[in-house]
């Protein structure tokens, strides 16, 4: 049984209500302004999405992973252009930065495991390989391997006892390890090797979104000459280091406005265009369509 669905009508999922609002809220935890509360977080479905109607409404974690499991139920996923069908024991993870939904069935049974980015980083050994698959969303069936460390992990941030938050760290490591492992399989063969200073990259330009930086100025926070991060990235991702750092602008650019009321014009000063015709111009050749007509796709 398949465990990923689309809208079969077009490559992105169909956002029937667009929701009136300027800004794509980033929370430590959903609804919540706070700091992050421990060394990691679990909860389970039942403790918060049934105040909210069961319907988590769109949102992004700047500084946090997450991963989904659902034990018993059913509900729908929506991952910045992507829509997954989640059902038994579908585990579900959400790199940081990326906007995320829920539409789920009443009373679904699972959890969800919240890791600070400080945690994925400095899992040992290091292994670019590992981050490259945590970079990005990841859905599978899960392995009794990965729901005997959630079920773990979760007892353990409920205890008080000698070593807790040791013992929670390398559950944690050892449940993202996992999940990469499951990601990876699924990868068509044949992928470049990752590179763990593309994930470097990837901060600085999340960081700096909307403001007009060149390859140069990124390759020097770096540490590096900009021919040696171009090199790099037409080596892991096919692109020169300005068409890269232009495509994540680009994904960016698509969450405002499949998740935002603003403008066109809006969206584009934002993101450091000033001129709006030059920036439907960029988005059209990046994404193939005009932000008008991407934007299209995701109102009833």
């Amino acid at each position: 049984m398949a465990f990923v669905g689309m809208d079969q009508s077009c490559n992105l999922w169909y956002y029937s209500c667009m929701r009136n609002v300027n800004n794509i809220p980033d929370y430590a935890l959903f609804g919540e302004t706070d700091a992050f509360p421990d060394v990691l977080h679990c909860e389970h479905f039942e403790d918060r999405a049934p105040s909210h109607g069961w319907q988590i409404s769109p949102h992004r974690h700047a500084q946090l992973a997450q991963i989904f499991y659902v034990k018993e139920g059913e509900g729908k996923a929506f991952v910045d252009s992507q829509i997954f069908d989640l059902f038994d024991n579908v585990v579900l993870y959400i790199p940081p930065q990326t906007v995320h939904e829920f539409h789920l069935a009443p009373f679904i049974q699972g959890m969800v495991q919240s890791f600070p980015y400080s945690l994925l980083r400095n899992i040992s050994p290091n292994s670019a390989e590992l981050l490259d698959s945590l970079s990005r969303p990841i859905v599978a069936n899960a392995n009794e391997a990965l729901v005997t460390l959630l079920t773990q992990l979760d007892a353990a941030l409920r205890e008080n006892g000698p070593f807790r938050s040791q013992i929670s760290i390398g559950l944690g490591h050892a449940a993202l390890a996992r999940i990469a492992a499951l990601g990876v399989a699924k990868q068509n063969g044949g992928a470049t090797l990752p590179d763990q200073r593309l994930a470097r990259l990837d901060q600085l330009i999340a960081k700096h979104i909307g403001l007009p930086r060149t390859a140069r100025e990124y390759a020097a926070d770096m540490g590096l000459s900009t021919g040696h991060l171009t090199r790099l990235c037409r080596a892991t991702k096919g692109l020169s280091a300005a068409a890269y750092i232009e495509s994540a602008t680009m994904q960016e650019a698509c969450r405002l406005l499949a998740f935002t009321s603003n403008s066109m014009a809006e969206v584009g000063y934002r993101l450091g265009f000033s001129d709006p015709s030059y920036f439907s111009r960029r988005f059209r050749s990046v994404q193939g369509v005009t932000p008008s007509q991407y934007r299209k796709q995701f109102i009833s």
